[in-house]
């Protein structure tokens, strides 16, 4: 007879189910009402068995048809209570013929009802064996009973005070077995000793390596009864919560670099205190300020200096004067000391010529004497030196003034100097690598209140005119609705919002236009600059309407001829709404949510320090041009951004640089994004840099004063799917300079008072913040170095609120997540009502009967309650600040067709049959949604026919009912009928029915409207 083998190797990030933040779980596998199951792993959130699992086969080749049922479940240890962790259905024409042909696979865990809350996946492997003669079986039992000897003493070495025991009639086998017939049921317990195979795999794959079996000792055969036996005398059993081990490429690696802010000389003379948190990183700096008495060099007369600075195989070079004597540079380079080739610096004067450049003169300097400058020490003071030639010989040659030091990257200097890993790239490109700091403009909503307007005249007359008023602010355009009824005096009463900038150097054009006759004729317009509009800080202050004169479009030629005697009015209500915060990130991660108005900003509360100190494991995103990576960061916080420099052909780049943001509310985000620089040596106009991650950390789940190290990954979603790009390691701290301030924060608005006085509409916050966006991306362009657009809309998710599948599966899956908390508090009730612990039923009894008889002490003691349990769990706290979760965004599930459906533009660029089938399934979704909400209705419309007399009898039942209710509550004291609800809540099973209740019956009998639809 064959055999099937059903290896349980191991699973992963299981949901902890014991109440102690862990799970004891163990595997049931059903194929052929065959049942078998592992043994326990204790307090274990990713296990490991390395079990077999046989299985006999009678038809090999009906196998196809069969399914094999793997269900993982958390053994509670009490009777026989178990709880659900996942399942897995397996279909068998996954079963590998033989074992060499099977290989692991991992399942992901599923639901068994729609709001279960399961997570995690299981590693499993499945072959057939032939063996007719059951000579495995044998062996492998012979094995188990030389080594069950072994197997005893090694349990008694075990630390836990109670030890289970593997044999035949488990306890949670007895609860499963109750489904067969008693005769099946018989013959197992007959039975003396149901054999499991756990057989060491070399070759399994597990999460946790320190967990496998040791291959050099086979395992016995593991034997269960019914019951527990006491091992030696160890440690009380106390309740704790399991961490599951972080994996790098899934979690957070905290390291432990050498910063001054861990090693306690904070504001000592080894680092300064503005760069406490990276690593300090030598640097060899040379500035070359100027040169004089310079020798002609040309047949002319004069020469064209410029400088190389050379130390080993780099070499810097500044640009060149023509025919100049006595040159200004002004120019800095930097060596890094962990890169130095060399144990001379020359710095080399020469003269730019058309074929070779000729020699002028030269410094040298030995890098053993070059002195060491000490922050906050002021500037070294440059020097003049005499220019020897070739032979040594320093006469006639000029002199140059240099300064040469040994510093670190909290040297002035270091943002604007030349530096080594930079080497080649040209001067014009020299920018685009250096660190810098950009500030955003101040944004503000500019309201036009669009009234009115007075004698439209038309060319053509005769006719009245159909208005629409245009309103443009530079790039921004919208318009009102057309005017009801033709009229030269129409009425709008219309609010358009825009979003301007400071300095405020646009225009306001309001132009009238005349929608009946052919090619919408200009009736009028007007142009009002943005800097003359008046601010409004308080919705009780509205500002005056004004009118404006609409002048006819004409030429600068006739307008400065004409004098104008009679023109159209238009009647408008300006205002720039300084009140708001305009929202040019999304709220759920907002970094700033300060009014435009300065006067009503909050205080500073804190301050941010970031250290952005280096990155691993990056991919080469310039493999193709035969190059690695030009990677650097963009940090946004508020109005502050700043950017890293560009560390070239790197892998593993290392920046060591540190910033400060001040605070004004903890519930704030900062996010920090790597980006390939593709703007290199003068690359196409049309490149774009390329996305390597981004992280986010909110402030507010930030300990105070408490520095942070850890490498955070870095995902990027592209349309083949989930991509991990490297690690980037941040250093991070927040500072509380007013406590007071920051707590009654907590109790404040998240925005400013306008935004809850006079709301803008819902319909117009994707658009405003849209064109938010789009300003201060173009502002930040004009920057030098430029921010590209690209970066910009990365850092605020432009496309945050376009249509996913996978980001609706990642709420829905938080939804479910949420409900599971009070779905798992209703069956712990129900539980009670049906005595399942009848010690915990009566404790319940008990508490009842206590507030019954004194009710002052309900809200006491769950407001105690709820005090308690945030006591027990701030020992489990989070101790590292929360990172963006691929598994929760649903990524790592998410497939490629709807990875292209949420890349796609809009409108899309599909081919329409791909659209047709997008939409068949948007249909489907559709229809679900449609049930869910009709059923929702039908409920709600029952709850109307109650007093509706829709139904006479139900309705006549029902306050009948009424009115005896009132007349028994109004003369049974309100303690007796909550003792007789509650008792009759928590009564006994053998007291209860199955079938549904009469309340529950009556009010599924009441009518609703659903045979009304068409």
């Amino acid at each position: 007879m064959a055999k099937l083998v059903v290896e349980v190797l191991d699973a992963s990030d299981l949901m902890p189910k014991d109440g102690e933040g862990s799970a004891s779980a163990y595997v049931e596998v059903e194929y052929d009402e065959q049942r078998q199951r592992t043994r326990t792993k204790n307090k274990d959130l990713n296990p490991a068995w390395n079990e077999r699992l046989i299985f006999g086969v009678n038809h090999p080749d009906e196998i196809v048809d069969k399914t094999v049922y793997v269900a993982v479940y958390n053994d509670r240890g009490s009777g026989n209570e178990k709880n659900f962790l996942g399942r897995v259905r397996i279909s068998g024409v996954s079963v590998a013929g033989t074992e060499e042909e099977s290989e692991v696979r991992r399942y992901p865990l599923d639901k068994r009802r729609p709001f279960s809350h399961v997570k995690g996946d299981i590693a499993l492997k499945m072959y057939l064996l032939d063996d007719p003669n059951d000579e495995f079986t044998v062996q492998d039992q012979r094995e188990s009973h030389v080594h069950e000897e072994v197997k005893e003493r090694d349990e008694d070495k075990q630390e836990t005070p109670l030890q289970e025991i593997n044999t035949n009639a488990s306890v949670g086998d007895q609860e499963e077995s109750r489904n067969h017939d008693r005769n099946k049921k018989k013959k197992n317990k007959e039975k003396e000793v149901r054999s499991f195979y756990s057989i060491p795999q070399a070759n399994a794959h597990t999460d946790n390596p320190t967990r496998a079996v040791p291959p050099e000792r086979p395992p016995p055969v593991e034997i269960r009864t019914d019951f527990m036996r006491a091992g030696p005398p160890g440690p009380p059993n106390t309740m704790f919560m399991q961490v599951p081990p972080r994996r790098p490429e899934f979690e957070l690696v905290e390291t432990r670099p050498p910063l001054a802010a861990r090693m306690g000389y904070r504001g000592a003379d080894k680092m300064s205190n503005t760069y406490d948190l990276v690593e300090q990183m030598q640097y060899l700096y040379a500035r070359v300020v100027k040169a004089r008495d310079l020798p002609d060099m040309d047949t002319a007369g004069g020469l064209d200096p410029y400088v190389e600075v050379k130390l080993g195989n780099y070499k810097g070079i500044t640009k060149y004067f023509e025919k100049n004597q006595n040159p200004f540079w002004n120019k800095t380079f930097a060596f890094s000391k962990e890169k130095l080739q060399a144990h001379q610096l020359e710095v080399t004067i020469k003269n730019k010529d058309v074929g070779k450049d000729d020699f002028v003169g030269r410094v040298a300097f030995d890098l053993t004497e070059v002195p060491i400058r000490m922050q906050p020490d002021s500037p070294l003071a440059p020097q003049w030196y005499r220019l020897e030639d070739k032979r040594g010989d320093k006469s006639n040659r000029g002199e140059i003034m240099l300064a040469i030091w040994l510093g670190t990257q909290a040297d002035e200097a270091f943002p604007e100097a030349w530096h080594s890993d930079a080497h080649s790239i040209g001067h014009q490109n020299l920018a685009t690598t250096r660190s810098k700091v950009y500030f955003s403009p101040r944004l503000y909503y500019l309201r036009v209140n669009v009234i009115e307007a007075q004698d439209l005249v038309l060319s053509e007359r005769g006719r009245l005119p159909l208005g629409v008023v245009k309103v443009q602010v530079a790039n921004q355009m919208k318009s009102t609705r057309m005017s009801p009824i033709p009229s030269i005096n129409p009425m709008w009463d219309e609010e358009l919002l825009f979003v301007v900038s400071e300095p405020f150097e646009d225009f306001i054009v309001i132009s009238v236009d005349d929608r009946v006759g052919p090619g919408n004729e200009v009736i009028g317009r007007t142009f009002i600059p943005v800097r003359e509009i008046p601010q409004r800080i308080d919705s009780a202050k509205i500002p005056d309407a004004r009118w404006f004169n609409l002048f006819k479009p004409a030429s600068p030629e006739e307008g400065e001829k004409k004098e104008v005697k009679f023109s159209s009015k238009i009647h408008l209500r300006l205002s720039l709404d300084s009140g708001y915060h305009v929202l040019d990130e999304s709220t759920h991660f907002s970094s700033d949510l300060q009014p435009s108005a300065k006067i009503l900003r909050k205080p500073s509360i804190g301050v941010l320090e970031l250290g952005i100190l280096s990155a691993r494991n990056l991919l080469p995103m310039k493999g193709k041009e035969g190059r690695l990576t030009d990677a650097y960061c963009v940090a946004k916080y508020g109005h502050k951004w700043v950017r890293t420099r560009t560390l070239l052909d790197s892998l593993s780049p290392r920046w060591n640089e540190q910033y400060t943001w001040e605070v004004h509310d903890p519930c704030t985000v900062i996010t920090i994004g790597v980006l390939d620089n593709y703007n290199l040596n003068g690359g196409k106009e049309d490149a774009r840099d390329q996305r390597i991650g981004k992280v986010r950390i909110r402030l507010s789940t930030l300990e105070i004063n408490r520095v942070y190290t850890h490498y955070y990954p870095l995902w990027v979603l592209q349309p083949s799917g989930l991509q991990k790009n490297g690690e980037l390691q941040l250093a991070i701290k927040f500072t509380c300079t007013a406590w007071i301030n920051m707590v009654t924060q907590y109790g404040k608005p998240l925005l400013p008072k306008m935004h809850y006085v006079q709301p803008i509409p819902v319909r117009h916050i994707d658009q405003l913040r849209q064109q938010a966006t789009q300003i201060v991306a173009a502002r930040l362009a004009r920057a030098e170095p430029p921010l590209r657009q690209e970066a910009v809309e990365y850092m605020l998710d432009v496309d945050y609120h376009m249509w996913s599948i996978r980001k609706s599966k990642a709420n829905f899956q938080r939804i479910t997540s949420l409900l599971f908390g009070m779905s798992s508090m209703f069956r712990w009730f129900n539980d009670v009502c049906r005595w399942r612990n009848p010690v915990t039923t009566v404790l319940v009894h008990v508490l009842f009967l206590i507030l019954i008889c004194y009710p002052e002490l309900i809200l006491p003691t769950i407001f105690l309650y709820l005090f308690m349990i945030g006591v027990w769990n701030y020992r489990f706290r989070t101790q590292y600040p929360p990172h963006m979760d691929h598994r929760l965004s649903q990524a790592d599930t998410t497939t490629l067709e709807e990875l292209d459906e949420e890349f796609d533009m809009f409108p899309t660029s599909r081919h329409p049959d791909i659209v047709k089938k997008r939409y068949d399934r948007m249909r489907i979704v559709g229809g679900k949604l449609q049930t869910v909400m009709g059923d929702l209705a039908t409920q709600m419309e029952r709850f109307q026919a109650l007093l509706s007399w829709r139904d006479p009898r139900g309705t006549a039942i029902f306050i009948i009912l009424s009115l005896i209710s009132a007349i028994v509550l109004y003369v049974t004291p309100f303690q007796v009928i909550a003792l007789l609800f509650s008792l009759y809540c928590l009564r006994h099973p053998r007291f209860r029915i199955k079938q549904p209740s009469v309340p529950v019956n009556f009010f599924k009998r009441l009518p609703a409207k659903a045979d009304m639809l068409l």
